[in-house]
């Protein structure tokens, strides 16, 4: 039997019946789908077979090659819930969260776990869930999305629920600027039956004007409180201007980059009202966790304890929250599932690596990269660093965002740093001019000799912090694994 892309989310007693499988092709179209699924199938066991890949877009990518329908076909024959997340930052913590609550309200979930999120990914999920005739038994289908293959995606999809985590500066060469991308998903949402219900982060001015034109149902959600944040955005905040008359927003609060509690003096445009608010948040100091949180909701007030330290993960949890209401769930399972919630992989990771520590931080963005440095700021000690960046076409050929994220705040803290991947030299250009010490700065391309060379300035019992893009972060890991110190990411 082919070994799933993910094990399902079950809980106990029944799965209940196959849902109708009224939309599966019959005759020629039937064989092309089972002969599609069939070879996905084995390609996802001989990959973890092989120990070589865990059949997150193999088969995917396989099974659309013999019939470019499958995806359509098998989502269509099903009567789940489908859930799809997209946006530039927190698609795979926001999709773990609604899992769990989805799980602890006794759904069965099929998802792409591990963040495989172009369509060959997508499309894995309905390979290696379904049965070989295109049946799949489960309650919900969630779907974490890349921004760029949304627009292919959600039509084969026919999504019950889209959200949209916020939208940040990304990849310029290859998502385009931020109003392009903007604008391709509210063309999108434009799309959407009313039928379908649209989760959106009020807090973010451009996210919370999507949809205006779309039939589906509107939730937004977002934090409503002036007890964390900052008085101004932060200097890399991307949305500062108005997106009607493109006057200067005027912030009550910023909380992340361009999110926050913002107004428009000259016409008026604000956030809308919150359907799911964060009104009370108790942040812990340590930059370790866990987050109190109290949220407005409209089935009533929630009190929950996060596993997880920062902002974004209040973020996280409220989309969660906002998707699993629109999803039909109720708020009676939330803190159940959310409370084993771990770090997904790469995002503030904590690994044991001998008599050592490592962090290990997927960084693509100056969001993302300002929000983890603000993070480990809050651990105890000066740092040891290991980062990590490769110019390749999923990371990213522009290393322009460098500039904006805020190395200065960490340079007092540095105690030394290896540059990695396959453009160590720009990482080192930015630490020289945040005025890192050249004898504390290091180059090392090779990954494995750079992850050797970072460990060897850490004390017994101390911390590696490593941040890095996509590509050095799956090879550092993939090191770990051979070294077992972590599983394999498809195993976690």
């Amino acid at each position: 039997m082919a070994v799933k892309e993910e094990t399902n989310t079950k809980t106990t007693g029944s799965a209940g019946p196959l849902r109708s499988q009224s939309a599966v092709p019959t005759g020629m179209g039937r064989a092309r789908l089972t002969l599609a699924i069939s070879a996905g199938k084995l390609a996802s066991s001989a990959g973890r077979l092989l120990r070589i890949g865990g059949g997150t877009s193999l088969p995917g990518m396989i099974a659309r090659r013999i019939d470019p329908d499958v995806l359509r076909s098998v989502v269509g024959a099903s009567g789940a819930k489908k859930i799809v997340i997209a946006g530039s930052n927190g698609k795979t913590t926001t999709a773990r969260m609604t899992a769990a609550i989805a799980a602890a309200s006794g759904k069965q979930v099929s998802q792409n776990r591990t963040g495989s999120n172009l369509l060959q990914g997508v499309t894995s999920v309905a390979v290696n869930f379904a049965d070989i005739f295109g049946r799949l038994d489960s309650d919900v289908l969630l779907f974490e999305i890349d921004e760029a293959t949304l627009a292919q995606a959600v039509p084969e999809i026919q999504p019950d629920v889209v959200v949209i985590t916020n939208i940040f500066r990304d990849q310029l060469d290859r998502y385009g600027e931020l109003y392009a991308v903007a604008h391709a998903l509210d063309r999108m949402l434009e799309d959407l039956p009313a039928t379908s219900t649209i989760v959106l982060n009020g807090n973010d001015p451009q996210v919370a004007s999507f949809g205006q034109k779309s039939k589906a149902r509107k939730i937004f959600f977002g934090l409503e409180t002036t007890e964390v944040g900052t008085p101004v955005p932060e200097q890399s905040a991307d949305v500062i201007r108005c997106i009607r008359c493109n006057s200067d927003f005027v912030y009550e609060v910023a909380y992340l980059s361009h999110l926050g509690l913002y107004r428009c003096p000259n016409c008026g445009y604000t956030l809308p009202k919150l359907d799911i608010a964060a009104t009370s948040i108790k942040l812990a100091s340590d930059g370790e966790g866990p987050t109190q949180v109290w949220l407005r909701t409209p089935q009533g007030e929630l009190e929950l304890t996060i596993p997880l330290p920062g902002l974004h993960n209040v973020y996280n949890a409220a989309a969660a929250i906002g998707a699993s209401l629109a999803a039909g769930f109720t708020t009676e399972k939330v803190q159940t599932g959310l409370a084993n919630v771990r770090p997904a992989f790469g995002r503030l990771e904590k690994i044991r690596a001998g008599d050592k520590n490592i962090y290990l931080t997927f960084v693509k963005n100056p969001t993302s990269f300002n929000l983890m440095l603000r993070l480990i700021g809050q651990h105890p000690g000066k740092k040891h660093l290991l980062l990590a960046a490769s110019h390749t076409v999923v990371d990213g050929e522009d290393f322009s965002w460098l500039w904006d994220v805020e190395l200065e705040e960490m340079a007092a803290n540095i105690l030394d740093v290896v540059c990695s991947g396959n453009r160590p030299d720009e990482l080192a250009m930015r630490l020289k001019y945040a005025e890192v010490p050249l004898q504390k700065i290091s180059m090392i391309e090779e990954r494995e000799a750079a992850l050797d060379a970072a460990l060897k300035h850490v004390e017994p019992g101390g911390t590696l912090y490593i941040m890095s893009s996509y590509t050095p972060t799956q090879e550092l890991r993939r090191i770990m694994q051979k070294r077992g110190w972590v599983k394999h990411y498809w195993e976690e």
